[in-house]
């Protein structure tokens, strides 16, 4: 499936953004601009079942045989949030990025607490600005108004068709290119153990004190700025 994209800068080298489950290419309003600051032509996907892009069926091996077939190979830069970082890690080795980061990815999906699970965040459409500004009291009013927006046009199923991957480890081998994990603080995804683990496989691992889940809203500078050294 080609995806719908968002392009920012003219820059010579490139950056592709992966956004995570039920956002669309809109939550990386500032990271964008950001890295086309630094040079760079950034593009981002809506993957399918999220914003403009298509629907049809849904898994991580359809999301990331749909960002080959949409994004160029050989970029500079890749970074991928939640299930993008998934996604970017199915698809990494098809279009082979000098560096690619996870940001908070969903490598590993923790059996449902307290029935938090695929059927609860599939129910998480129909969030309030209410519910969303109380989950995420340091985003900004305009991220908001964006998650509300982005919910009305996200395909639920999407988030339905993990269910048969709760539970399983998902994380990479190795590292395909020099990769970093950035982790939320604390990570609901990415425990300690899990953490140590990837640093002895060859990723590097940082995490962004005090940010939750979707670093690059919570704590756009901390972003930024842990991302030092690979831009």
């Amino acid at each position: 499936m080609q995806l719908h994209t968002q392009t920012w800068g003219e820059g010579d080298r490139v950056a592709l953004l992966i956004h995570g489950i039920m956002a669309d290419h809109r939550t990386w309003r500032r990271v964008g601009p950001a890295l086309a600051d630094h040079g760079y032509r950034v593009i981002a996907v809506d993957l399918r079942g999220h914003g403009a892009s298509g629907r049809g069926a849904y898994s991580p091996e359809l999301f990331a045989d749909d960002v080959v077939e949409t994004l160029p190979a050989g970029a500079e830069l890749a970074i991928g949030h939640s299930l993008g970082g998934l996604t970017l890690s199915l698809a990494v080795d098809r279009l082979r990025p000098a560096r690619a980061v996870f940001s908070d990815p969903a490598f590993h999906l923790a059996a449902p607490v307290d029935g938090f699970g695929p059927e609860l965040l599939a129910q998480f459409k129909t969030a309030t600005k209410e519910q969303i500004r109380a989950m995420s009291p340091r985003w900004d009013e305009v991220d908001v108004d964006i998650e509300l927006e982005t919910l009305a046009v996200w395909d639920e199923r999407t988030a339905l068709s993990l269910a048969p991957l709760v539970g399983a480890d998902l994380m990479p081998a190795a590292p395909v290119v020099p990769s970093l994990v950035q982790l939320a603080d604390p990570s609901t995804l990415i425990t300690q153990e899990r953490a140590q683990l990837l640093k002895s496989l060859g990723f590097e691992v940082r995490s962004v004190v005090g940010a939750g889940h979707t670093i690059h809203r919570d704590d756009f500078d901390g972003f930024m700025a842990s991302l030092e050294g690979w831009l």
